[in-house]
């Protein structure tokens, strides 16, 4: 008579305490992370923004080494130079007896290599700035909007409706003109009326969140309403919200570009962007490189965070997932 084999114990977990409920949480967190970074990478454009943003972030920490000259410095009485003097590049067949700019020497007798490379650390600096500050405020009362509702939702939406209401560059222009112009006050000018965009896509991503049954479950649970909506909503609410403000780092980087072209943002001999096309804008024929290279920098930055952009959207979504997953298969 066979005899039954003995079953193999199955491993039983052990119970999960505090602790090992937040080892949980943090290796969700982390599958997250690294399942939306594979999907932002396989998007191309995303892969060309990242690194035109690498090579703009590197530009900008190792400014003092990849500059060769100081950028607000004239190079009279340095150099044998001219002025507004065109490209010279020794590779390319430039005679070795004159000093060497890769993009010229401007109407001061400055570098603009230098101060292109120098201005990637402004405009970096104003758009991140800028739009933290925005993304920051605005998320408060967009948060505080749709979880209160009623009368709070009516008086912080209206007010920002207002603020809409009134172009955009007209806005800021009249912001900075009574303030006075500067870089300062010019970013802050954008920061304010970029507000009310960050303001209502955390309402509209509120509104949907808060509907949820797991809301239910935390109130059912006794949490209170600071830890449902910082906690439990705010954090379901941020994809969007990324996707926004990568986009709109784009959006002030021009912004400040346009303030100091028109004589509102950076003041001269800044190495800003907008305000270097300013003092060469009639230059554009006689010697186009004090123009283009400028306009060029302004491009690519634009270009990088609106690619970055596009792809976060993509990869946060998960709808435009699943559909390009769909008509793969």
């Amino acid at each position: 008579m066979s005899t039954m084999p003995e079953p193999t114990p199955i491993a039983t977990l052990p119970p999960l305490d505090d602790a090992g409920a937040g080892d949980i949480s943090d290796y969700r967190a982390n599958s997250l992370w690294r399942l939306t970074m594979r999907r932002l990478f396989r998007q191309r454009s995303a892969v060309v923004g990242f690194i035109l943003l690498v090579i703009l972030v590197g530009s900008a920490i190792f400014a003092p080494i990849i500059a060769p000259y100081n950028p607000e410095q004239p190079l009279i009485g340095i150099e044998n130079v001219t002025k507004r003097q065109g490209p010279c590049i020794h590779l390319l067949g430039c005679p070795p007896d004159k000093p060497q700019h890769i993009m010229g020497v401007d109407g001061n007798f400055r570098d603009v290599f230098s101060r292109i490379i120098y201005g990637t650390r402004i405009s970096l600096s104003v758009g991140l700035l800028t739009v933290s500050f925005a993304v920051l405020v605005g998320t408060f009362l967009g948060a505080i909007s749709g979880y209160a509702g009623g009368l709070i939702d009516n008086i912080i939406m209206r007010v920002l409706d207002v603020v809409l209401a009134f172009p955009f560059l007209l806005l800021a222009i009249a912001i900075v003109s009574v303030l006075g112009p500067g870089l300062t006050n010019a970013m802050l000018a954008i920061a304010v009326i970029s507000i009310p965009t960050y303001a209502r896509v955390t309402r509209a991503s509120v509104l949907s969140v808060r509907e949820m049954d797991f809301i239910e479950a935390s109130r059912a649970l006794g949490a209170s309403s600071r830890q449902i909506l910082f906690g439990r909503i705010l954090p379901n609410a941020l994809p969007p919200l990324i996707v926004v403000a990568t986009l709109g780092i784009a959006t002030a980087i021009l912004d400040t570009a346009a303030l100091s072209f028109i004589g509102l943002g950076a003041q001269p001999p800044t190495p800003e962007w907008g305000s270097m096309l300013a003092i060469e804008r009639n230059q554009v024929f006689s010697a186009p490189h004090l123009v283009f290279f400028p306009g060029l920098a302004i491009m690519f930055t634009v270009l990088a965070f609106n690619l970055l952009g596009d792809g976060l959207r993509d990869a946060l979504d998960p709808r435009l997932v699943h559909g390009s997953g769909a008509a793969k298969e």
